[in-house]
């Protein structure tokens, strides 16, 4: 167990388990942002045996005869591989078990980083969060997103301008009121198919970088919209009204580039080494003569969307048929809903898919009465929130939780009647859908036995045209055990074998049948989404690898704090405070929070380091008499918000776990985005948005706070 140590004596980092510990946490960090396998290598028999014996317990199906058969006759290996994969779920975990083994962290730490300490409370955040997310994230199952993207894509038009404005601030406000997850989930995958139905967007580069940077530059406005809002305010007893009232304003001037470079309408024209701007004559010259167009709307245009390519003018998108247009919308969270149409998106950019894709967007579904109940129930949910953290102290400990835990279960015991109520019918559908799928795969199979049997009737006419070539052909006898004896005694051999393997089958065949484990939870997950379709799709899509992540990105900041390296980084800070006064506080901070985002364990890790160190930063001045004045702490504080938030579009995509679930979907929808060009789209939208955001925040703080008056914690 770790020795109990002063929270601001810099000492104990000489060590050798302070150095271990802040060895461990950078390697943690780095195999966050660069996940691998280790390739296990297992002796072949004791993997045969550990999966014999899962078969006999019957938690999974006995292995094929035939792969029996098939490792009898021909050589194997002697060892088999598995893959042990090191992510942001196992690394740090591995990294606090390994501190727990060597007695650099003990009982303190892991209960300081779990239960909590200095105002830090990681299971209420995650129970809070998830809740929250549970509301979110059945409201998109609602179809809501969806449908209300639809509205806008009606009512943008053939614009691609005023459609890149409207969605814009739609999923901006959005992300404010519901969290960025719900709105990469479902925005993402209509931007997709948006751009792929359309005639002349080449790449949708433009559309879905911009998705992704709104919806994380929204989630700063609330604290219900991010989980690092949620450590920041605990950290620093911040009312929740308090934060959005001092974020608000660098965030929304953060915005004002983006739309005012939609309104201007670009065109960049390149002739050999000259670039310059073209502007459409119709914006006003109010639009024109705004300081944030003249500085920064020309660079942003040329780095991230100066192409008709990516925003044309006027956007052309199929139409829909007659048919498709009044056919009645299905529910996507029930399995094979829309029958073979899954499958037939694998065909890419087939013409058929496209009109599949076009089918999703122009005629989304929509769960009315589960829109309406989810969207009072989350109005309801932050309005108390809000009033209740305004009216109590926050110094005393009032979890958050209790006002979303009761509102999810009754988010829950909404979803679950709904589909007790409509089972038989989401029944049929899943039924009717499956039944649909199986004669498409079936049919296809016949069609792939036929042409191989075509296939083997030309090879064997041909070979009858040719005698003189028929010696030449191999029998199957050239590939008999070469025994020595080519007769009839090694084809009764050849054929006792078949019939033991057609007999071993027939009994594989009744053995497979009987149930495992496996196989009835497979049964009973199938049950669950026919039955019970939304509270599935929810359950699958809450971001449960959060919690072992975060929970473990606490205890090991603790296992920092408790070495010393905490207090290393607080005097540091205080050094560049002193020297740098208030605009070095927000624009170092600022950077600080950006950079360490994709190196120190996304931008949950990176808040939860920084809030430490900022604590510790206080505790130093109140044992050295100088009080940090209010202007200079409050700087620290937002510039931090805002970094964190906007850090999650920067250079990785492991930048924060909304990132990484944005590459997976895009990936889906085939839509790769490389890392290289994740990077260099996103420093330039990061540069511009952080120079704009902390600007503000200068003249804000310089406004608004005193200069001189100390800040006093709580």
């Amino acid at each position: 167990m770790a020795d109990t140590v002063d929270e601001l004596d810099t000492s104990v980092i000489k060590t050798w388990r302070s150095i271990v510990t802040l060895i461990v946490f950078v390697l943690t960090n780095i195999v966050v942002l660069f996940p691998f396998h280790i390739p296990l290598w297992v002796p072949r028999f004791c993997a045969d045996a550990y999966s014999d014996a899962l078969s006999a317990l019957r938690i999974v199906p006995p292995p094929r005869s035939r792969e029996r058969v098939h490792r009898r006759q021909f050589a194997v290996r002697p060892w088999k591989r598995l893959n042990f994969p090191m992510n942001f779920i196992t690394a740090p975990l591995i990294a606090d078990l390994f501190l727990l083994a060597i007695s650099a962290i003990g009982r303190t730490e892991v209960h300081d980083g779990t239960v909590g300490s200095n105002n830090i409370f990681p299971i209420d955040i995650m129970v809070f969060f998830i809740t929250l997310a549970y509301i979110a994230i059945s409201i998109d199952a609602s179809g809501l997103i969806r449908y209300l993207a639809f509205k806008v894509l009606q009512k943008g038009g053939n614009n691609g301008h005023r459609l890149y404005i409207y969605l814009y601030v739609f999923f901006f406000a959005l992300t404010a009121f519901i969290g960025n997850d719900p709105v990469i989930l479902s925005g993402t995958a209509f931007l997709a198919y948006m751009t792929r139905i359309s005639r002349n967007i080449k790449d949708p580069k433009a559309w879905i970088f911009a998705q992704f940077s709104v919806a994380n530059v929204g989630s700063a406005i609330l604290v219900s919209s991010n989980p690092t809002n949620l450590v920041l305010t605990g950290a620093f007893n911040i009312k929740f009204i308090h934060y959005t009232a001092n974020v608000i304003v660098p965030v929304l001037v953060s915005l004002s580039p983006y739309v005012d470079i939609a309104l201007c309408g670009p065109q960049i024209s390149t002739t050999f080494s000259q670039m310059y701007f073209t502007w459409d004559t119709k914006v006003d010259s109010e639009t024109l003569s705004q300081a944030t167009v003249i500085v920064l709307g020309p660079f942003l245009l040329f780095i991230v969307f100066a192409d008709n390519d990516l925003i044309p003018a006027s956007i052309e998108l199929h139409e829909l048929d007659e048919a498709a247009r009044n056919r009645a919308p299905v529910n996507p969270n029930i399995p094979h809903a829309r029958g073979t149409a899954d499958e037939i998106e694998l065909a890419d950019n087939s013409d058929e898919a496209n009109n599949l894709s076009l089918e999703e967007i122009m005629n989304p579904f929509l769960d009315k009465g589960g829109a309406a109940f989810g969207a009072v129930i989350m109005a309801a949910t932050l309005i108390t929130i809000l009033a209740l953290n305004a009216a109590t102290d926050t110094t005393k400990e009032h979890p958050v939780f209790w006002v979303t835990l009761p509102a999810a279960f009754i988010m829950f015991c909404w979803d679950v009647s709904f589909g007790w109520l409509n089972r038989e019918k989401t029944r049929e559908i899943a039924r009717n859908g499956r039944r649909e799928v199986e004669e498409a795969r079936a049919k296809r199979a016949i069609e792939a036995e036929e042409k191989v049997r075509l296939a083997t009737l030309e090879q064997g006419s041909a070979a009858d045209t040719a005698p003189g070539l028929k010696s030449e052909v191999p029998s199957s006898n050239d590939y008999a055990p070469t025994s020595g004896l080519t007769g009839s005694p090694t084809s009764e051999k050849l054929a006792e074998k078949e019939q033991v393997v057609l007999r071993t089958d027939s009994a594989q065949v009744r053995q497979d049948d009987r149930p495992t484990l496996a196989s009835l939870f497979a049964e009973s997950y199938q049950w669950c989404q026919e039955t019970f379709p939304t509270v599935t799709a929810v359950l699958v899509h809450l971001p449960w690898a959060l919690v072992p992540f975060a929970l473990a990105m606490f205890v090991l900041v603790q296992a920092l704090a408790t070495k010393g390296w905490i207090p290393v980084f607080a005097h540091g800070w205080d050094h560049w405070v002193n020297k740098t006064g208030v605009v070095g506080a927000i624009g170092g901070m600022g950077f600080l929070s950006v950079i360490m985002c994709n190196f120190a364990g996304t931008n949950i890790g990176t808040t939860i380091l920084l809030c430490r160190v900022v604590q510790v930063w206080i505790k130093l001045h109140e044992r050295s008499g100088i009080p940090i004045t209010q202007r200079t702490f409050w700087a620290t504080v937002y510039s931090m918000a805002i970094g964190v938030n906007y850090g999650a579009f920067s250079t990785a995509f492991s930048a924060s776990l909304a990132g990484l679930l944005w590459r997976d979907i895009l990936t889906r929808k085939y839509i790769p985005v490389r890392s290289s060009t994740f990077a260099q789209v996103n420093l330039k939208i990061i540069a511009v948005a952080m120079a704009v955001g902390c600007a503000v925040l200068v003249g804000e703080m310089y406004i608004t706070r005193s200069g001189t008056d100390a800040y006093q914690p709580g």
